[in-house]
């Protein structure tokens, strides 16, 4: 009698640990989830640590001997694969229209962490791309706690000083192509936050209506103008009033760095191991403080009591939380200019603020009846607004990766002006059948790599390179997301040249040597249409050219009338910002997006390499002994030992 052979799950419960690993890599998360659920055998079998850093590795995010060294920092590898299964779809370039002469941000892996970088317009050093430092400046990072779950920091600096401001990454579609700043609002019974729940007092009925000018019949025909659009979102306030609400809450849980420790954001290379181990231990301690202050800080604004009355913002009464909040010192002091602090430092900043994100001043607030019907577009705004912050008792700012339609022109998306946003672009593997795609950088010139004598600053320009079909040609476009000239020269966006990679050309390399006094040897050489100037500054003309191929895997574009040649080597953004030098942020808002129209370098005044901050990787870190706030820029600071 022949045995009976088991086929059911029971089989994968004799499989050694090792062997389970290696068939655990056709699973995704979900399927090792759903087996423990299956049986306490199997549930015990996928619980095991090699079974989640199998998946970890599968994601392909970190190398193993990272992902080594970042579990040190969470509480297991399935909460280290929970983090990186969330941030992953962040990994890549993001980019903005504004300003033209490139806004590009490059989001990689820190530690325990995703840092965004934004790449500065510049001029190639005199060490040229590879030798010479990047430079770059910090835009947000998201950062894993000890249980996985992601705590999301926005950078930014204002009159001087750099500030983080704690926030919530709780929405990243796995399909993102959009990063939106956006301020929530959300119910929360437990609030640990810099303003307790009486920070944001309201009122009923005839003090609302003597304050705010609106009724209570008002407020029942805003819910009847919102009632065909459901919930009122961010994205659906006007453009003045999600600015408000970002700049209040962002002057709320901003929190100051102090310049007592120094960490960096990153590790860096392998090739010089003992920085790097050095960069490990700075790194650890600085994701602990960032922890804490996570945790302690205001990430949160309390906005509002729970009240059946709670009809609409009328006042602001801090002094019962200046009494748990201040120190000794300052709390005992009761002259006047401690009250003076107090009622006009803290009480007028809230009050104006939420004023001019209401839209509305107090003068014309009394002038209005309070029977006055919703009919201009002001009061319809007015409505929209008072119905998106009766939404929830605390307001955050949150990052937001939504998936949205959105067209494009040749690889670039068109976007929208008025959002605080950054778009994603879709980044290529190089294959048989699309060999050139990727991000290339370079300038213009020959021979390739380093400044010439004559002309030791060149711009540097990063492309992007993509395929599409055209009439049964597969051209190859080369569209500019990156240029470092002083005054934009080129769109953002604009295809610097496009060659037929279907059409050989016949043109001859003007040069027969390289860099090194090599001989140049061309591997294919295609025809194709360079960028040309004068022609209008959105749509510029064309004129014919040649793309050449070397074998040492360089590229060059040459504008046959003028000669002009554009060279072009293929770009490992991730180290070359490990080698990089980091300036200052921008503030925090047009540090994440900046939506002003310029043409000229918006960071020029920004220091140079020879007198940027003390390490190309460094962020300021906050120490542990201290806790710091502000709650007006009044100077009304508020010191708190830990």
């Amino acid at each position: 009698m022949k045995p009976v052979m088991m086929c059911d799950s029971s089989m994968l419960l004799y499989l050694p640990d090792d062997v389970f690993a290696i068939v655990s890599k056709s699973f995704t998360p979900r399927d090792i989830c759903n087996l423990s659920l299956c049986c306490k055998s199997l549930n015990a079998l996928v619980s095991s640590e090699k079974i989640w850093l199998t998946q970890c590795e599968v994601l392909g995010i970190v190398p193993h001997k990272d992902l080594v060294e970042w579990r040190k920092g969470v509480s297991c590898y399935k909460a280290l694969c929970r983090f990186l299964l969330k941030v992953q779809p962040l990994i890549g370039i993001w980019v903005h229209q504004n300003p033209e002469l490139g806004n590009v941000v490059y989001v990689m892996p820190g530690f325990v962490s995703v840092v965004g970088c934004r790449i500065i317009p510049q001029e190639l050093g005199p060490l040229g791309m590879e030798e010479g430092p990047i430079l770059w400046a910090s835009v947000f990072e998201v950062v894993a706690d000890f249980d996985g779950s992601a705590m999301f920091f926005l950078h930014g600096r204002e009159k001087g000083i750099d500030y983080i401001y704690p926030g919530s990454a709780k929405s990243i579609d796995k399909s993102c192509n959009i990063l939106l700043l956006e301020v929530e609002p959300e119910q929360n019974k437990n609030v640990s936050t810099l303003l307790q729940s009486k920070s944001f007092v309201y009122q009923s009925g005839l003090e609302l209506s003597r304050k705010v000018g609106r009724s209570n019949s008002d407020i029942c025909r805003s819910k009847i103008v919102m009632g065909n659009e459901g919930n009122v979102t961010f994205s659906k306030l006007a453009f003045s009033d999600r600015r408000k609400l970002l700049e209040v809450t962002t002057s709320q849980v901003r929190q100051k760095v102090l310049d007592t420790v120094i960490g960096p954001l990153f590790p860096r290379l392998r090739d010089d191991e003992e920085n790097f181990q050095k960069d490990l231990v700075l790194l650890r301690e600085r994701r602990l403080l960032l922890s804490r202050i996570y945790k302690l800080s205001s990430s949160e604004i309390d906005y509002k009591e729970n009240s059946c009355e709670v009809v609409g913002i009328t006042q602001l009464d801090l002094d019962d939380d200046l009494s748990r909040v201040v120190p000794d010192s300052l709390a005992g002091e009761e002259d006047g200019d401690t009250q003076r602090i107090k009622r006009k430092g803290i009480h007028r900043y809230f009050w104006n603020s939420l004023k001019h994100i209401l839209g509305r001043s107090n003068s014309i607030n009394d002038s209005h009846s309070a029977s006055k019907k919703l009919t201009t577009s002001g009061e319809i705004r007015h409505a929209r607004l008072q119905e998106f912050l009766k939404l929830g008792n605390t307001i955050r700012l949150t990052l937001n990766a939504s998936n949205v339609k959105l067209s494009s022109y040749r690889a670039w998306p068109n976007m929208h002006d008025s959002r605080f946003a950054l778009y994603k672009l879709p980044l290529r593997v190089p294959g048989a059948d699309q060999e050139y795609a990727g991000l290339w950088g370079g300038a213009f010139g020959w021979p390739p790599g380093k400044p010439s004598e004559d002309k030791p600053g060149k711009a540097l320009f990063f492309l992007l390179l993509s395929y599409e079909e055209f009439q049964g040609q597969q051209l190859l476009i080369a569209t500019k997301i990156l240029e470092g000239t002083h005054y934009v020269l080129h769109p953002n966006g604009s295809a610097m040249f496009i060659a037929n990679i279907n059409e050989p050309s016949s043109e001859p390399f003007p040069w027969n040597t390289d860099a090194d006094s090599l001989p140049v040897n061309i591997k294919h050489a295609f025809t194709g249409e360079g960028i040309a100037s004068g022609y209008g500054f959105r749509y510029p003309g064309s004129k014919p050219g040649s793309l050449f191929v070397f074998q040492n895997g360089v590229i060059a574009f040459i504008w046959k009338e003028s000669g002009a040649v554009l060279t072009l080597q293929r770009l490992n953004l991730q180290d070359l910002l490990k080698k990089g030098e980091r300036i200052p942020s921008l503030p925090p808002i047009a540090n994440f997006s900046y939506l002003t129209k310029s043409y000229s370098n918006v960071f020029a005044g920004f220091p140079t390499s020879s007198n940027s901050l003390s390490s190309p990787r460094f962020a300021l870190t906050l120490t542990c002994s201290f806790f710091h706030f502000e709650i007006s820029p009044q100077s009304m600071h508020i010191l708190i030992a830990l």
